[in-house]
């Protein structure tokens, strides 16, 4: 017998929309079902059926996740109008059709993970599910407890209020007038860090993403990638699923 998966996951699960996205494109009746518009939520489907979303046919790819050390200067996404590299150009040997989760700014490097898995990318990303982001800065200045203090209050900044979980000093260099810290966010607003720093007059010189939940880019170099193992997998679905009980 062939195994049966909620119309709506398995839409999630081929990267094209999040699930609620989904639930809605059936709710709506843009959702075929080997050519019958379905619109009834929690329909069950098997790898057979043919599924089609706003006319066009799912392709049945089996779900794959993958860690990038992200590079300088790289976009966060499959593609880029202005013709400069986006991080899909490391992994062009990957068959399927991944994409970032999540992004991290073109001028920060570090953890990156990819997936054509979109039900996955949305529980990773979703700032409810509180997954540790952790990240490593040098700015300009010696921030103070004041001021680290403050970053996990929040700061106003273009109508966002930014917040850190946490920030610590790892090390200063008072010749220099520099900082290194450690900052962990549970979700990432456009430039979130170099947006908050810079509010609190310590600007961003480099910017690494150390890790993401319980995944590091130890022993990769900028531009490598691999897959993520089963067991990682699991524990990162661990992970959120225990953040949100």
């Amino acid at each position: 017998m062939k195994q049966e998966e909620r119309l709506q996951k398995v839409i999630a699960q081929s990267g094209v929309t999040s699930r609620r996205k989904a639930e809605k494109l059936i709710v709506d009746g843009k959702v075929k079902v080997n050519k019958k518009t379905v619109t009834t939520l929690g329909t069950k489907v098997t790898p057979d059926d043919d599924i089609e979303v706003d006319g066009v046919l799912l392709e049945k790819e089996q779900p794959v996740y993958y860690l990038l050390y992200k590079p300088r200067g790289v976009i966060s996404s499959v593609k880029d109008d202005k013709g400069r590299k986006v991080v899909t150009n490391y992994l062009e040997e990957v068959p399927e059709r991944i994409f970032p989760i999540g992004r991290l700014d073109y001028d920060t490097s570090g953890v990156l993970l990819l997936t054509n898995d979109g039900e996955f990318a949305n529980l990773l990303m979703h700032p409810k599910y509180g997954i540790d982001k952790v990240y490593v800065t040098k700015v300009k200045g010696i921030p103070t407890k004041k001021d680290l203090l403050q970053l996990k209050k929040g700061v106003k900044s273009d109508n966002d209020l930014l917040k850190a979980v946490s920030a610590k000093v790892l090390s200063t260099d008072k010749k220099k007038g520099t900082a290194i810290l450690e900052i962990v966010l549970h979700e990432g607003k456009n430039r979130h860090i170099r947006r908050m720093m810079e509010k609190i007059g310590f600007p961003v010189q480099k910017l690494k993403r150390e890790r993401f939940g319980i995944i590091d880019v130890h022993n990769l170099q900028p531009g490598q990638f691999r897959k993520l193992t089963p067991h990682e997998i699991k524990q990162l679905r661990q992970l959120a699923t225990k953040i949100v009980k």
